[in-house]
């Protein structure tokens, strides 16, 4: 290989990654709305609270859940916990600016019970999926 291929494959792989760095500094929306996204499946329930909501996903058998604050800002407490009937929860919780989670657990055929907080506020589903 001669010295314009090999500069020609640097140039056309410096553009790559100039051009991919240059997206993700242009669309910073999508990284807030990864979070809701990241459980895999479809959603199966929303839980909204007063400080957020909880969305809840089901897939194969096993069910996800992520806390999302209505406001992202300073860190606070928040939390989201998944619990399948017949075992204890799952539980993401701490200081956080914009979610808690996801959290997944292996539910098969059982029930769910969900919670989620934002600092005070929070929400609990009770049994579900059932």
């Amino acid at each position: 290989m001669d010295c314009g291929a090999i500069r020609r494959r640097l140039a056309l792989g410096a553009a790559v990654l100039a051009a991919s760095g240059a997206l993700a500094l242009a669309v910073p929306g999508a990284a807030q709305a990864a979070p809701a996204g990241s459980c895999a499946g479809h959603e199966v329930r929303t839980l909204p609270f007063s400080a957020g909501v909880v969305h809840v996903y089901k897939r194969n058998g096993y069910v996800c859940a992520v806390t999302v604050a209505r406001h992202s800002g300073a860190r606070r407490l928040m939390s989201v916990s998944v619990q399948a009937r017949g075992n204890r929860p799952v539980v993401d919780a701490g200081r956080f600016k914009h979610h808690a989670g996801p959290v997944t657990v292996h539910a098969g055929q059982r029930c769910v019970w969900v919670r989620g907080s934002v600092g005070r506020a929070s929400v609990s589903s009770g049994w579900f999926l059932c």
